[in-house]
């Protein structure tokens, strides 16, 4: 039991001063709020992938924006691509797992849309080429990322690199952050 009791005070410890660290993202977290925001407004839709917890953190924040989050309000358009499991056995199997978002995004992406990619390493193979079919639409890209950001840093109009290399703490931050778009895009959009 105290050993848990360790742990516990571990992670928390380890939580913290992850939070302490955070307030450095606030000019790429207001940037990635005022894209979403501006492309929801102009009537486009924000697609979201990821792999694992990222993939649940995709379907969480999607969720937030096309039930409510805050207040009762319009639904706004958002898709986690990582839901479909017709589409991604099916493209798995035909193609390859490396391509199960790219070819949702290149099906249902448009100019103007926003793309969320959701990599604790940034390494993602597939989440790296669904920002490449998304550059290729003249879509906006967001990475929610961890460690230095790797390859997908690169690919994206905004980068929200979390400042760690613990994949529990970053998701943990991921989150926080999810919720803070979701509340500065109904904010925007006079929504909240």
């Amino acid at each position: 039991m105290k050993q848990n009791q360790n742990l516990f005070q571990s992670n928390l410890r380890e939580h913290l001063a992850l939070f302490e660290m955070l307030p450095r993202l606030e000019s790429d977290v207001h940037q990635a709020g005022t894209l979403i925001g501006e492309a929801l407004a102009a009537g486009r839709k924000l697609m979201l992938c990821g792999n694992g917890g990222s993939a649940a953190d995709s379907q969480h924040i999607a969720a937030e924006l096309t039930g409510r989050f805050i207040r009762d309000r319009r639904p706004l358009a958002a898709v986690a691509l990582t839901t479909d499991t017709s589409a991604l056995t099916c493209i798995a199997n035909d193609y390859s797992f490396e391509d199960v978002f790219a070819r949702q995004v290149a099906a249902l992406g448009a100019p103007g849309d926003c793309l969320i990619g959701i990599s604790t390493s940034g390494n993602s193979r597939n989440v790296i080429k669904a920002a490449e079919a998304a550059r290729g639409l003249g879509m906006r890209i967001i990475g929610l990322l961890g460690r230095d950001g790797g390859p997908l840093r690169g690919l994206c109009d905004v980068a929200i690199v979390v400042p760690s290399d613990s994949t529990a703490r970053i998701q943990e931050a991921h989150i926080l952050i999810g919720h803070t778009l979701c509340g500065m895009v109904e904010t925007s959009l006079g929504l909240g």
